[in-house]
């Protein structure tokens, strides 16, 4: 579904990634994991087009999207949910998803299909973004990328700095449209309970570059671990 191979990406001089391969098949929940520092977020946004790849590919469905910007990448079927959420907090919940259904096909019934999907979104529609709590927001960013249809969604640490029950919420939500929808998932994360319920498999990263990759066991290998999240 989606391919990276060799690719190499900075901030302005600043190298970050070093020749970077990875891969997702369709259908598959992939978890990166590593220290803070050693490229993580760096690798979801050159995958999206945020950060440009000075050599390597990125592939789509074996198509060459290296070059393409974010929102044709988007058009493709990538989605894309960053750390820290970036929902539009003056706007409503409803405001909100209306605003990833923009110029979608089946949006009114895409919202609907995702309001059965998060109802605990479908209680607070005529709130402000800006009003719920840190996991709440999250759900909203998880569902109106959602309403894009995405083929592949990337998710940049969507458990950080929230309530352990809406974690459950949100990891039982990511399964489930997985399952469902058979949406491949590539996740950021640093929660390992989360990361080893979570996976198929798992990448480590270390100084901008994978270094292994593992089955879901392999996160509860305390090597994995201490060399990789330092606990």
């Amino acid at each position: 579904m989606l391919e990276a191979d060799g690719i190499h990406a900075g901030y302005g001089s600043v190298p970050v990634l070093g020749g970077v391969s990875l891969r997702a098949g369709a259908g598959e929940r992939v978890v990166i994991i590593g220290r803070n520092g050693v490229g993580k977020t760096a690798l979801l946004r050159a995958l999206m087009g945020f950060l440009r790849c000075r050599r390597g590919q990125i592939r789509l469905l074996d198509r060459d999207i290296t070059r393409l910007p974010p929102h044709a990448r988007a058009r493709l079927g990538i989605g894309y949910v960053p750390q820290g959420r970036e929902i539009f907090p003056g706007l409503t919940v409803r405001e909100n998803l209306t605003m990833g259904a923009i110029g979608r096909p089946r949006a009114s019934a895409r919202v609907a299909e995702l309001l059965e999907v998060f109802p605990r979104l479908g209680e607070r529609l005529d709130q402000r973004g800006g009003s719920l709590s840190g996991g709440e927001q999250q759900i909203l960013a998880i569902a109106r990328t959602l309403i894009g249809d995405p083929k592949v969604l990337l998710l940049d640490e969507p458990t950080e700095g929230i309530q352990p029950s809406i974690v459950d919420e949100i990891l039982s939500q990511l399964i489930g449209i997985n399952t469902r929808l058979g949406v491949t998932m590539i996740l950021v994360e640093q929660n390992l309970d989360f990361a080893r319920e979570f996976a198929h498999r798992a990448y480590t990263m270390l100084k901008g570059q994978i270094t292994e990759e593992l089955g879901p066991d392999g996160l509860s290998d305390p090597r994995v671990i201490a060399e990789y999240l330092g606990v």
